[in-house]
């Protein structure tokens, strides 16, 4: 089979490629700056090809997506503690983009098209944790909003077009290959914050939980929503535990076996007190279950630097 991948450069796409290759597919990594984290191995594989085909250019996509028999939809170009700053260009990038990816599909008989959404940001403040995929869906922040808008999108193109889509609402990934210099994703930052010997910068109390999952995890969830016969298509995948800030420093302390220098600032307003996903619906429907524990993906995450 013939997989299309976008955002294939990033830090989930490039261990999804991996992950596609493994199993036998032919791969087309779309991104707009490759080969980026694209592993050394898997650029020298046979049945890889790159493509920095634009979300933007319609007619491009269209040819990149001739003879694909799923896509696998992870390009977003904001974040969500800066969304807010340029909401226009959150819809601009990434609402019509994927409107551009899923008409391509449409008009090229993709059969599968399956979505990364944000499961920490399209709920907004919980109601009742852990989160089932049939809370309220209040974001409070531009990026859930627009997340929130592609699935709407997505479940358009099922019901009109037959498209097979599945969306899977994401919690916090971490693993190798994440940026360390980077802002996005709190265990990069703070591990990178750690190792140069800088304070770990928490916005609030500490006590603010979040639901951390080992990439390999989400990249399992992937592939087993490319095969899956399901009638569900709506997909919370996350570790089903929370974890808080102050807990997760604790860990860190316990890996890298010694005690790191907090600062702790003002709460922000783009961040909801706990994201914890319930995640019996993809148990049940997929057959699919976290393998890896918070503690276990660090350490793969700490060995991965020495490599």
């Amino acid at each position: 089979m013939q997989a299309v991948v976008t955002g294939a450069s990033g830090f989930i796409g490039s261990h999804l490629v991996d992950g596609l290759l493994r199993a036998g597919y032919r791969v087309k990594a779309l991104g707009r700056q490759l080969p980026g984290l694209i592993s050394a191995e898997a650029q020298l594989h046979p049945d890889l090809t790159l493509s920095s085909v634009p979300l933007a250019d319609g007619l491009a996509l269209q040819q990149t997506l001739e003879g694909a028999q799923v896509v696998f939809h992870l390009a977003c170009g904001s974040l969500p503690q800066t969304s807010n700053r340029d909401p226009q260009a959150d819809v601009q990038v990434n609402l019509l983009g994927s409107l551009n990816l899923l008409e391509a599909a449409r008009l090229t008989d993709v059969k599968r098209f399956v979505m990364v959404s944000s499961g920490g940001t399209v709920y907004g403040v919980p109601r009742e944790v852990p989160i089932p995929e049939t809370h309220p869906t209040d974001p409070i922040c531009s990026y859930g909003i627009t997340k929130l808008a592609i699935e709407k999108y997505v479940v358009l193109y099922r019901q009109l077009h037959g498209l097979e889509a599945v969306v899977l609402r994401v919690a916090n990934p971490f693993g190798p290959r994440q940026r360390l210099d980077a802002t996005q994703g709190v265990v990069p930052v703070f591990l990178g914050r750690a190792l140069r010997g800088d304070p770990l910068q928490i916005w609030g109390d500490g006590t603010t939980v979040r639901d951390f999952l080992d990439v390999s995890d989400v990249v399992e969830a992937l592939l087993m929503a490319a095969r899956s016969q399901s009638d569900q298509y709506l997909f919370n995948i996350g570790s089903g535990q929370g974890l808080s800030l102050n807990q997760l420093v604790g860990l860190l302390e316990v890996q890298l076996q010694r005690s790191l220098n907090v600062e702790y600032l003002p709460s922000r307003g783009c961040d909801v007190p706990t994201n914890v996903l319930c995640i019996e619906r993809a148990k049940q429907a997929l057959g699919w279950t976290p393998r890896v524990s918070v503690a276990e993906g660090l350490q793969r995450l700490c060995d991965s630097l020495n490599d």
